[in-house]
């Protein structure tokens, strides 16, 4: 079917206006690039924290660009400005609680404040969409336990098979 086509999407008002640099966004690259067999294609955009922004944004990765996965990075914590749950609630037709559920329970072994994290997930049209965290350290931690499902779930959607690296992550598929 092709290369994987992957949306990286940064929500940092500060990234966006160049005052640091996106280690998340490159973060989710290199985990997901260790995790991948496939070729990727990445559609990468950093934005900030605005909501009609980033609902734009996803709707354009999902509808005009086709991605069957799109990963965000940040935006998921209780501060005013973080708004990216919202967005992709308003961008998604069905939710996936579970994802941000996984999420919250891995982080929680590593620091207390897992429980402000509103990550989630959810599927536009034929894409997946997974709300990740904005600190680097906390990518790889949440990557780890839900990308199992991941390219079930783009299965399921009628997306390209993705196949993995077994030696860095084991998927779950169900027997046929």
């Amino acid at each position: 079917m092709g290369n994987l086509k992957i949306g990286i999407l940064t929500i940092s008002d500060r990234a966006s206006q160049g005052l640091y640099q996106d280690f998340s966004g490159q973060e989710i690259r290199r985990v997901v690039d260790n995790y991948t067999s496939d070729s990727c294609d990445f559609a990468y955009c950093i934005i900030p924290d605005e909501e009609e922004l980033i609902y734009d944004k996803l709707v354009y990765l999902s509808d005009t660009e086709k991605c069957c996965l799109i990963l965000t990075t940040g935006g998921t914590g209780p501060a005013l400005r973080d708004v990216t749950p919202e967005a992709t609630e308003r961008a998604c037709q069905k939710m996936l609680p579970g994802f941000g559920e996984l999420m919250r329970k891995e982080s929680l072994a590593h620091v207390p404040t897992a429980i402000l994290s509103r990550q989630t997930a959810g599927i536009r049209n034929q894409t997946l969409i997974v709300n990740l965290p904005g600190k680097p350290s906390a990518i790889e931690t949440c990557l780890k336990a839900v990308f199992p499902a991941i390219p079930y779930c783009i299965d399921l959607l009628e997306g390209p098979f993705m196949t993995c690296n077994p030696a860095e992550i084991r998927i779950f598929r169900p027997k046929k």
